[in-house]
């Protein structure tokens, strides 16, 4: 093994080609929801209207998390046709129970109930959040279809696809947010949902268009010597990722629905969803770590712990900028077009988020290491630990501190979040001291 590493050195020139791809994709998904923030603003009441899309919005991560850990079952099993069409069949169950809960909220009293008492919603507000929820549910499915295909890209190391797809995807709900700002079409929240949708499309045909064709001219129809051939083993694999992201999921609900009990709700859950827009922005280009851990750790463990550490300044940084500086400011004023009540409160938010900047690169660092010891049960208590403290952060600021708005949201989540890198360090720790004892047992 050691012959092998010293004949095939890794370089940063490899990582930084793997990575910058990746990283490059993710920033322009979040550079997206910018975009429809940004033209929800120019509303004529845009904290109602950026709420009434806010709020469905964090519903949607209910079936989108799920669908996402489709392209990491995929880029870790499929690696021929019969894998593939296992893959397929499972992927194909995950939509069927999207598009059942989708119709359940949207067309039965259970949709009202959740949005009314869960989330808060007033009641002459509801119409107008489920209708866009009515748009929302569809961009799982899409978002699905893109997951699987972006995994047998990924693996076959043409990520340069993933960027690809991003911008042009990008471009289009550029357009179409200008033709409802020209139109002055932009009055209620379905305008948000409707461009993403259109996006999420766009983005998915190219990833099946690049997908399909990988996997009839590079893809074998059975790989030697690869295990995976049932739906079994796929889910084998998907379900303790599948489990903590169902925990996942209840922190932007939870976070939603207590933003409104707070004093000035609309503002609150306003400036809440522009000041995460723009830290999802920063982090989401270092949202891959994981990736390198997965594929480079084991060749060379204290290169990926160098370049990792690099990455882990960068996203802190970039929000310090903006939340300390005029940077801020001008870019809320004059790139995302809100007013100034709005400014100063998604500003403020804006530097409580710099606590999750910090912990972010870490715990995606970590998680891979989990994944790669196939350690993903893991990931349940620490997501569980973070639903727990994101939870009663958020209960003891509002009975305290209503008044901070959109900052409660922030210090809950980016409280969660340290918690949730706290349990797996941990848990790596545990068991690298009983591996220890082991050896010496042995010995």
């Amino acid at each position: 093994m050691s012959a092998t590493t010293q004949k095939v050195p890794l370089t940063w020139k490899q990582l930084l080609f793997f990575f910058l791809p990746l990283g490059l994709s993710a920033t322009l998904v979040t550079l997206s929801h910018v975009i429809i923030n940004s033209t929800l603003a120019r509303a004529a009441n845009p904290e109602v209207v950026i709420a009434t899309y806010a709020l469905p919005l964090s519903l949607l991560g209910l079936t989108e998390k799920p669908v996402v850990l489709l392209r990491q079952t995929c880029s870790a099993l499929v690696r021929d046709r019969i894998s593939f069409r296992a893959m397929g069949a499972v992927s194909s169950y995950v939509f069927a129970c999207i598009i059942l809960i989708g119709l359940i909220l949207c067309y039965t009293p259970v949709g009202e109930w959740v949005f009314l008492y869960f989330f808060g919603v007033e009641r002459e507000l509801l119409a107008a959040t489920i209708s866009v929820y009515r748009i929302l549910m569809y961009v799982s499915i899409f978002s699905g279809l893109r997951c699987l295909f972006h995994g047998i890209i990924i693996f076959n190391m043409r990520t340069k696809w993933l960027t690809i797809g991003m911008c042009i995807r990008l471009a289009a709900m550029y357009l179409l947010s200008l033709y409802f700002i020209t139109t002055n079409n932009v009055s209620s929240g379905r305008v948000g949902a409707i461009i993403f949708l259109v996006g999420m499309i766009i983005e998915a045909a190219v990833a099946i268009w690049e997908g399909t064709s990988l996997l009839r001219k590079a893809i074998p129809e059975k790989a030697k010597e690869h295990p995976i051939e049932t739906k079994q083993q796929i889910f084998n694999f998907y379900k303790p990722l599948l489990y903590s992201s169902i925990i996942a999921v209840i922190i932007g609900p939870a976070i939603n629905a207590m933003l409104g009990k707070t004093t000035h709700i609309h503002l609150a859950i306003a400036s809440f969803a522009i000041a995460g827009s723009l830290t999802q922005l920063v982090m989401s280009f270092f949202s891959y770590i994981h990736q390198i851990v997965l594929n480079f750790y084991r060749k060379d463990s204290s290169m990926v712990f160098r370049f990792s550490l690099l990455l882990s300044f960068i996203p802190g940084t970039l929000i310090g900028i903006l939340g300390y500086t005029s940077l801020g400011p001008l870019f809320m004023t004059h790139v995302m077009g809100v007013n100034a009540e709005l400014m100063r409160a998604s500003l403020s938010t804006l530097r409580i988020f710099m606590i999750m900047t910090l912990v972010f690169p870490w715990l995606d660092y970590m998680n891979g290491i989990i994944m790669l010891r196939g350690q993903t049960k893991v990931m349940v208590a620490s997501q569980s630990a973070n639903a727990i403290v994101t939870i009663l952060t958020l209960v003891t600021t509002i009975l305290l501190t209503p008044g901070w708005n959109g900052k409660i949201g922030a210090l809950a989540q980016s409280v969660g979040m340290l918690a949730e890198l706290l349990v797996v360090l941990y848990v790596l720790k545990r068991t690298a001291n009983e591996q220890e004892q082991n050896l010496s047992s042995k010995k």
